[in-house]
């Protein structure tokens, strides 16, 4: 016991711990941070160039950010495996061991996954870049920024939003800048004994002659319900500018009641008739 004591003290002693240190572990450490800073550095250095050389070839935000992203990736993971081949841990076999474990932590973090997958696809197809404004599961604004896990959407009123980008995949997403015209679709109700050429030509006239609005395809309105009360109506118009179609539409629905109102046209509230009921009691409705 006191042999075993004697060589563990010997192994442990302060001196040989402190030695160990000095001469092999911080120096290992001292050069693997260099090595490793250095990679940062010339990570640095070749995004620099890259962003210069991806604004010159006038490629869009999306394309620049996936480049960007995959440069990044390759050139810290190079740098971290030659950061651990200086502290003397044989990469080789922690490559291959890594391998093996990543059955088990793909099945674990297979949400994880699925987004960085999704998120390859959306950079191959395409449904939107950065910039567009998108409709995803209800929710509505800008899209900011495309990462490999998660698109992150700015609403109207000023939250960021982070999808998955796995539920877009799975989602239909509505663009409203994929093409170069929007059309608007405003609709209100008018009275059933009114005027419907009449009221079809003051409403035309509130947008022919605004170069906010295409003349082709010409403005129109429709009908699209006949109720008990009134008349269901639809000004449908196409914007030149699709980014301003939610200002455009608040705008174009206070006009559309001020000079329908200025004219006269009867916009009826919903309304709801009350029929008087007389009820008798058992011996008077016998009597009768």
């Amino acid at each position: 016991m006191d042999e075993l004591l004697n060589r563990l003290g010997a192994t442990f002693s302060w001196h040989r711990i402190s030695s160990y240190l000095a001469e092999t572990l911080v120096p290992d450490v001292v050069v693997g941070g260099t090595v490793f800073f250095a990679f940062w550095m010339l990570h640095r250095l070749v995004r620099r160039v890259l962003l210069a050389t991806l604004q010159r070839t006038h490629l869009d935000a999306t394309a620049q950010a996936f480049v960007l992203s995959i440069t990044k990736y390759v050139i810290l993971t190079v740098g971290l495996i030659s950061t651990l081949a200086q502290l003397g841990i044989n990469t080789g076999g922690l490559l291959a061991s890594l391998g093996v474990a990543g059955l088990t932590i793909g099945f674990a973090a297979r949400d994880t996954l699925s987004n960085i997958i999704s998120g390859l696809f959306i950079f191959w197809d395409r449904p939107f870049v950065v910039g567009d404004l998108v409709e995803v599961g209800g929710q509505y604004g800008q899209v900011q920024e495309i990462t490999m896990r998660s698109t992150r959407v700015v609403t109207v009123d000023g939250k960021m939003l982070a999808i998955p980008n796995n539920a877009i995949v799975n989602s239909t997403v509505a663009s409203y800048t994929n093409f170069p015209h929007l059309r608007l679709d405003v609709g209100l109700t008018i009275g059933v004994d009114e005027d419907l050429p009449r009221t079809r030509a003051l409403l035309v006239a509130i947008v022919e002659g605004d170069a906010r609005f295409a003349p082709t395809p010409a403005p129109a309105v429709v009908v699209t319900a006949i109720n008990d009360y009134n008349v269901a109506i639809e000004l449908r118009a196409w914007i030149v500018d699709e980014r301003q179609h939610i200002p455009l539409r608040l705008e174009l629905r206070e006009r559309m009641f001020e000079a329908l109102r200025q004219a006269g046209v009867v916009m009826p509230y919903q309304t709801l008739a009350l029929a008087p009921v007389e009820v008798r009691h058992g011996a008077d409705a016998a009597r009768a």
